[in-house]
């Protein structure tokens, strides 16, 4: 059984910068895909960036494409979310999950944890 724990977040102003982090326990990630997704209040859960299990894929929500940066360091079980040029419609809290292969990681991520709050203020 896999433990995903999100940090890193944290209130901003806009145009800051946070990098969240995603810890997996219990067994290693390194063969899954790795996706963050986020909520805001009132709002559906969104696929935020995805990465391949040998980080050789990306994929982002054109939201955030061009200011936030995945990226995984699987000597670590560890997967990032480099988050620039902060704006108030990004306040949402920000969870991790996994997946089989990035290609799914939309339709079937599993183990989710906990979520960080991420609060952008204009």
């Amino acid at each position: 059984q896999v433990q995903l724990v999100e940090s890193g977040g944290g209130l901003v102003q806009a145009g800051d910068s946070l990098r969240l982090s995603c810890v997996a326990s219990g067994r290693t990630v390194s063969s899954y895909a790795m996706g963050w997704f986020r909520q805001a209040p009132g709002k559906e859960r969104e696929f935020v960036a995805a990465i391949s299990w040998s980080s050789g894929s990306t994929r982002y929500a054109d939201s955030v494409k061009g200011r936030f940066t995945i990226s995984r360091d699987n000597a670590k079980n560890t997967v990032y979310l480099q988050m620039n040029s902060l704006k108030p419609e990004d306040t949402a809290v920000y969870y991790c999950a996994k997946s089989p292969t990035i290609a799914v990681v939309t339709i079937a991520p599993s183990g989710w944890g906990q979520g960080t709050q991420v609060t952008v203020s204009s």
